[in-house]
């Protein structure tokens, strides 16, 4: 498996007590080079304006450019609960970029990449930044995607948080399925709002927050998955790759084992073998325990690996 991250990307919030902190990719990418899982990578960019406007609108784009020029100590952005610093514009548009390098590549090479990255997107509404997200990674790589090469892109979210901004962006080829914790932040992501927006499908598949077992977990998804994709019928999958669905994370915690990992990751494998000629692209979302980051993605690693 190859991965897209940059040393940018640590600046954000640097020196600032928040769960989403530079450790989440530099200590993360150090253990996964010490270990051998993280072998092949290559650069990132920075999103283009273009790009991001295909998914937030151009009045939210300049706002961040904006508060983010301006700010002289950490504080919120003016729409919702993200911290910002003067770093935090210049390492969005890198996550972003970062995370459309790893799915064009996919798209050519027919592998499974995994987008290092943060600040995570999947929050990210098109006119608002909220819980932690500046800009929608995942969203912006399905559109740069559609954008490039037609068909119909699938974005699978297992993060323990509801992605809204996924959602929201649903639509004009991009189609959207998610696990999440019910009730839990930000209180979106009911059955209910499951629909078909046209030929595309937005499904919702709500777990309880006081959580369920390992077993039960990857038994939703081995029955969710195929089925979605067999509607679906995707030409490329970005999977929002949230690790804070493991027990014992401070900002999630589904009870959920590590080694949820390792049949989660065969089975959206399978679905993009069988769809998508093994077009695969992973991008970082939440997980706010380091062990449980790593182990996840070197399971993930070891299932793509398998596969070719």
């Amino acid at each position: 498996m190859r991965f897209v991250t940059d040393d940018l990307l640590g600046e954000h919030l640097r020196g600032i007590p928040h769960p989403e902190s530079s450790a989440r990719v530099e200590a993360v990418a150090e253990r996964l080079r010490a270990s051998g899982v993280l072998r092949d990578s290559f650069p990132a960019r920075d999103a283009t304006t273009a790009e991001l406007e295909r998914v937030h609108a151009p009045a939210y784009v300049a706002l961040v450019e904006r508060e983010t020029r301006s700010v002289e100590s950490p504080r919120y952005l003016s729409t919702g609960d993200v911290v910002i610093d003067r770093h935090s514009r210049g390492c969005a548009l890198r996550a972003a970029g970062a995370a459309i390098v790893a799915a064009e590549y996919a798209a050519e090479h027919g592998e499974t990449t995994f987008a290092l990255v943060r600040p995570p997107g999947h929050h990210a509404e098109p006119a608002r930044g909220m819980g932690f997200c500046i800009f929608n990674n995942a969203a912006i790589a399905a559109r740069a995607l559609l954008s490039h090469y037609g068909g119909r892109v699938l974005v699978v979210d297992f993060d323990y948080h509801h992605g809204n901004g996924t959602q929201a962006a649903a639509g004009n080829g991009l189609s959207y399925v998610s696990t999440h914790a019910s009730p839990a932040y930000p209180g979106t992501g009911n059955s209910s709002e499951s629909l078909m927006l046209g030929a595309d499908l937005v499904v919702n598949a709500p777990l309880p927050a006081s959580g369920v077992s390992t077993a039960k977990f990857v038994a939703v998804w081995e029955a969710l998955l195929p089925r979605v994709a067999a509607e679906v019928r995707p030409d490329m999958l970005v999977v929002s790759a949230g690790f804070d669905y493991v027990a014992g994370d401070p900002v999630g915690d589904l009870g959920i084992g590590v080694e949820a990992a390792t049949p989660l990751a065969e089975q959206i494998e399978r679905t993009a073998a069988e769809y998508c000629g093994g077009r695969l692209a992973y991008v970082l979302e939440g997980g706010y325990v380091i062990e449980s980051i790593v182990e996840s993605i070197a399971r993930i690693a070891q299932a793509a690996d398998a596969q070719r």
